[in-house]
């Protein structure tokens, strides 16, 4: 194995030129030289930063771009880390002030610090390291016969993995990240009662049928609950993922409430009961198996799902289910206050504005 963290980091000076030279260049080179050798397992190691396509710093690009790159290197497991801020036994950077404190209080003000941007101790990727094979498999040439989509998420999980300290295990995260849920559904049907009525009563005038519509959807480790939202469709329409459904489906005022998101506003009744956050992997339907299975795969069946999502905010709907898993995972790995934070800035804003449906 070779781990590859030679790099023109994020705090240098250099130009947009001199981080493709190093980034990219170099280490395209060395993943070449590292297959002539022998090497079974080529790590790339990188910063969760390039994973954010708004971020256009030079690190980032040339990081995005060495990923793609490698892509075209035969012969050679690669497989990419994505990293956030790593800590072990003491703390650098601009985090070194702990230091000087007692450990118990340093601990604290760390795991507060934690909540607002992830991280990751070393030990944790030594692991990670330490549990790859160090040499070829020789059963891969028998999984060549599984199907295309299979092999496909596999090998997008398989070249990007990203390594964090789980949030679940933070008090500092989970309590307000709850708190925020419960304000958020309090605050709707305090202050926005009227609108929850008068939606109500439109959807009722507008076509005929419920107010309001109930459907099964997968949460948490699998598991199946009941999923409040204003009806947006005509009655009779097919159960199956939006993506799946004709345009011709959704009614006049449904597609202004699916614009606007106010048809999740039900949703709120699935808070309260702890089965769905503000954010996090949109539920899907039973019948959706693939994503299911593709979910699964990525671990993010273990994670509570949301209203909106990191997915949704960068257009990606359930109509790819294995693109729409590795950016599920990626939200699994990344969580932070401050992604939640702006995840419900974008969507405010109109970022994420449903899925799409089929237009006859």
């Amino acid at each position: 194995m070779l781990v590859h963290l030679a790099v023109s980091n994020s705090n240098s000076a250099a130009s947009l030129a001199t981080y493709r030279a190093i980034n990219v260049g170099f280490t395209y080179d060395i993943a070449q030289i590292a297959r002539d050798a022998g090497v079974a397992c080529f790590v790339h190691v990188s910063s969760s930063h390039a994973l954010d396509g708004q971020n256009q710093s030079g690190y980032a690009i040339s990081k995005r771009e060495a990923a793609e790159r490698l892509k075209s290197v035969t012969g050679l497991r690669i497989i990419n880390v994505y990293l956030p801020l790593v800590y072990g036994r003491e703390w650098r950077g601009k985090l070194a002030w702990l230091n000087r404190l007692p450990s118990g209080p340093a601990n604290r003000l760390f795991q507060i610090s934690a909540a607002l941007k992830p991280t990751v101790h070393i030990q944790r990727f030594a692991e990670f390291l330490l549990q790859q094979p160090q040499a070829p498999d020789e059963s891969e040439s028998e999984s060549e016969s599984e199907s295309e989509s299979e092999s496909e998420s596999e090998s997008e999980s398989e070249s990007e993995i990203i390594l964090s300290d789980p949030q679940w295990q933070n008090p500092f995260f989970y309590i307000p990240k709850r708190l925020i849920d419960l304000g958020f559904a309090l605050s709707v049907i305090v202050v926005l009662c009227w609108l929850l009525i008068l939606i109500w009563v439109a959807v009722r005038v507008q076509s005929p049928g419920p107010g309001f519509i109930a459907q099964t959807r997968v949460g948490r480790n699998g598991v199946e609950f009941t999923c409040y939202k204003y009806r947006t469709m005509l009655v009779g329409t097919i159960q199956a993922g939006t993506h799946e459904v004709s345009d011709a489906a959704v009614t006049a005022l449904g597609r202004f409430l699916r614009r606007t998101k106010l048809d999740e506003l039900p949703q709120i009744i699935n808070i309260m009961r702890n089965e769905v956050s503000l954010i996090g992997p949109r539920p899907c339907l039973p019948v959706q198996v693939e994503l299911i299975e593709a979910r699964r795969r990525c671990g993010v069946l273990d994670i509570k799902p949301g209203i909106s999502g990191l997915a949704q905010i960068n257009g990606i709907d359930m109509s790819d289910p294995h693109r729409l898993a590795v950016w599920d995972y990626r939200y699994m790995r990344l969580q932070s206050l401050l992604l939640d934070f702006r995840i419900i800035i974008s969507t405010l804003a109109g970022r994420g504005q449903g899925d799409r449906v089929i237009y006859e």
